[in-house]
C-alpha cells in the first residue's frame, strides 16, 4: 500500500555489508530491521481498515453527525498525504532511524489520546496528529530497508513487507469488528498503544542509522502551507456544501481559496531551490497519468468504502464483526490478486492490466449501487470481491509507472507523490461521494416521509431526522407506536441507499474515466528505480 519518497537517496547511501551486521550483533541486521519496521508499519495499516469498522459506534456514542464522521477519514488523509513528501525530506537529512521512532512514538501517543477523548472534536483532532506521525513513520520505513538489504535481496524484503501490510489492512475489519462489538470502540486505538511501544524497543535495539549523502538543508515551508490549505479548503467546501448550499457564497468561497492556493503553490515550486514537488515531473504523460489514476482510483475506492460500513451496520443490522467478515471478500481478493497483477505487469506492461483494473472497479462499484435492504451476503461478496480483483493491479502497478517514468534523481520524490495521490484522493472520495449522498438524502427524505404518511416534521426535526439517514440510522423517537416506528425505519432506510446508489454511480463514473487515464500509461524508463518501490 505505501510507496515511499526515499528511493532516490538510495543511490547516495553506501550499501551496508549484511554479513558483518549478522555477525557482530543485533544492530542493523537486515531481518530483524525489516521486523522492526513491520511491526511500526503495521499500526498505520491496521489503521486504513480497523477505523471504518468503529465509525458507526463512535458515531452513535459521542453523537457526532455525517461531516463529523467524515472528518475522522478526512483529517487523517490530509495530514498525512500534505506531510509525507516532507517527511522524507526530514529522514534524508536527520536520519531515518529517528524520524521512525518518533513516527512510532507519537503515533501510539496520539492513537491512546483518541481512546481517552470524550467529543468527537478531540478524536478528529488526534486522528490528525496521527497523520501527521504515520507519515513520518512509513517513508523512513523504507528507507530503513533500502540502506540496510543489498540489492539482490531487496526485493524479497520488500515483499514481505508488503505481505505484513496488506494482511494487516485484511485483517483490520475482523480486529476491528472484535474489539468494537466485545470491547470498546476505544479498544481500537488502545490496541496500538503495546504495539507502539514492542516497536520503539525494538527499534532502539536493532535499527541502524543510515544518512544519505548531499542530504536537503532548507525545506520548502511555504509549499507546505499552501498545498496544505488548498486541501483544507477544498475538502471544507465539499463537506460544508449540503449544509450551505452550492450555490452559497461560502461554498464558493472556499473553492476560489482553494484554487487561489493551488496556482500560488504551482507558481512557487516553479520557483523555490528545493521544491516540495517539482513540477518537472509532470512533463512526463505516462508519470502525470499515473499520478491521476491514483487520484480517481482512490476516490471510488476510499469513497465508496466509507458508506459500505453504515449500510452493513445499520440498514442491515450486522454486529461490527459480521461487518468485518463481509470485507473478507474485498480485502482478501486484494492479496491474492495483488501477485498475480505483478507477473502480469512484468509480463505484458502495465496498460492492459491497469485499465482492466479500473474496469472492474467500474463495474464493481455499479453493482453496489445496486444493493437494497434486503440483498443478500453471496450478491454483497460478488461485488465486493471484484473491487478487490479491481484494485490489485492499479495498488501494484501505480507506483512502477510513477517512479519509473521518473528520472533517476527523482525517483524517490515521484515515489511519495504516488502515495501522496492516494491519500489525497482517499481525502476527496470521502468528501465528494459524501457531498452526493448528503444532498440526495436532504432533497429525497421529505418527500418519501410525507408520501409514507408519517406525522409531519419541523425544519428542525427535518434537518436532524436528515442527518441520521446520511448514515443509515432510522430516527424514531422513544416510546414510538411500533407500526410507525416501522414505517419510519423502511423511510429511512430507503432513503439512505438511494444516496448510497447515487454516490456509487458517481464512484462507477469516475471508475470509467481512470480506463481512459490508465490507456496513457507505459512501462517506465527507470525499471531499476522502480524496482525498489514496487508492490508496495
Amino acid at each position: 500500500m505505501t510507496s515511499q519518497i526515499t528511493v532516490d537517496k538510495a543511490d547516495r547511501v553506501p550499501e551496508p555489508d549484511p554479513a558483518p551486521a549478522s555477525a557482530k550483533g543485533l544492530r542493523g541486521h537486515p531481518w530483524l530491521t525489516l521486523f522492526s519496521v513491520a511491526i511500526g508499519v503495521m499500526m498505520v495499516a491496521l489503521d486504513g481498515t480497523i477505523v471504518a469498522i468503529a465509525n458507526p459506534a463512535i458515531q452513535k456514542d459521542l453523537g457526532a453527525s455525517f461531516a463529523d464522521v467524515q472528518w475522522i477519514t478526512n483529517g487523517y488523509f490530509l495530514a498525512l498525504a500534505v506531510t509525507l513528501i516532507t517527511a522524507g525530506k526530514l529522514g534524508d537529512r536527520f536520519g531515518h532511524r529517528q524520524t521512525f521512532l518518533i513516527g512510532v512514538v507519537g503515533f501510539a501517543a496520539a492513537s491512546g489520546a483518541i481512546g481517552l477523548s470524550d467529543s468527537i472534536a478531540l478524536v478528529i483532532t488526534f486522528r490528525v496528529f496521527q497523520g501527521l506521525f504515520g507519515a513520518l513513520l512509513m517513508p523512513a520505513a523504507l528507507g530503513l530497508l533500502r540502506a540496510t538489504f543489498p540489492a539482490e535481496k531487496l526485493n524479497m524484503a520488500i515483499g514481505i513487507w508488503g505481505m505484513v501490510i496488506g494482511a494487516s489492512t485484511a485483517g483490520g475489519p475482523i480486529l476491528g469488528g472484535l474489539l468494537v462489538q466485545h470491547v470498546s470502540w476505544q479498544s481500537v486505538f488502545f490496541i496500538n498503544v503495546p504495539v507502539g511501544v514492542v516497536a520503539l524497543i525494538l527499534g532502539l535495539v536493532i535499527l541502524l542509522d543510515h544518512r544519505a549523502e548531499n542530504a536537503p538543508r532548507s525545506f520548502d515551508v511555504p509549499g507546505i502551507v499552501l498545498l496544505s490549505g488548498a486541501m483544507f479548503c477544498l475538502v471544507w467546501a465539499l463537506i460544508k456544501a449540503p449544509t450551505w448550499g452550492w450555490g452559497d457564497g461560502m461554498t464558493w468561497t472556499f473553492i476560489g481559496a482553494a484554487v487561489l492556493c493551488f496556482v500560488l503553490f504551482a507558481i512557487w515550486e516553479t520557483r523555490v531551490a528545493e521544491p516540495l514537488i517539482p513540477l518537472g515531473l509532470f512533463r512526463s504523460v505516462p508519470l502525470s497519468a499515473g499520478v491521476v489514476l491514483m487520484v480517481l482510483m482512490a476516490i471510488a475506492f476510499m469513497g465508496g468504502l466509507f458508506f459500505v460500513t453504515f449500510y452493513l451496520q445499520n440498514v442491515h443490522g450486522m454486529s461490527p464483526v459480521d461487518s468485518g467478515l463481509h470485507l473478507l471478500p474485498l480485502t482478501g481478493m486484494m492479496i491474492v490478486a495483488s501477485p498475480l497483477a505483478g507477473a502480469m505487469i512484468t509480463k505484458v506492461g502495465p496498460r492492459i492490466p491497469l485499465a482492466g483494473g479500473m474496469a472492474c472497479t467500474a463495474l464493481a462499484m455499479y453493482g453496489m449501487s445496486t444493493l437494497e435492504a434486503g440483498t443478500g451476503s453471496g450478491i454483497m461478496s460478488v461485488w465486493f470481491g471484484l473491487l478487490g480483483l479491481g484494485l490489485a493491479p492499479v495498488m501494484v502497478g501505480a507506483t512502477e509507472v510513477i517512479v519509473g517514468n521518473a528520472p533517476m534523481e527523482l525517483s524517490g520524490v515521484a515515489g511519495g507523490l504516488q502515495q501522496a495521490a492516494m491519500q489525497i484522493g482517499g481525502s476527496l472520495g470521502t468528501a465528494v461521494l459524501g457531498a452526493v449522498m448528503a444532498s440526495k438524502v436532504d432533497n429525497d427524505l421529505a418527500g418519501n416521509w410525507a408520501d409514507a404518511k408519517l406525522p409531519p416534521l419541523t425544519p428542525a426535526q427535518l434537518d436532524q431526522a436528515s442527518e441520521a439517514v446520511q448514515v443509515g440510522v432510522a430516527p424514531v423517537p422513544d416510546h414510538t407506536p411500533a407500526g410507525i416506528a416501522a414505517k419510519i425505519t423502511d423511510v429511512a432506510h430507503d432513503t439512505f441507499i438511494s444516496g448510497m446508489s447515487l454516490a456509487c454511480l458517481v464512484a462507477a463514473g469516475v471508475g470509467v474515466v481512470a480506463i481512459l487515464v490508465a490507456l496513457l500509461t507505459k512501462r517506465g524508463d527507470n525499471p531499476e528505480a522502480a524496482a525498489g518501490a514496487a508492490h508496495i
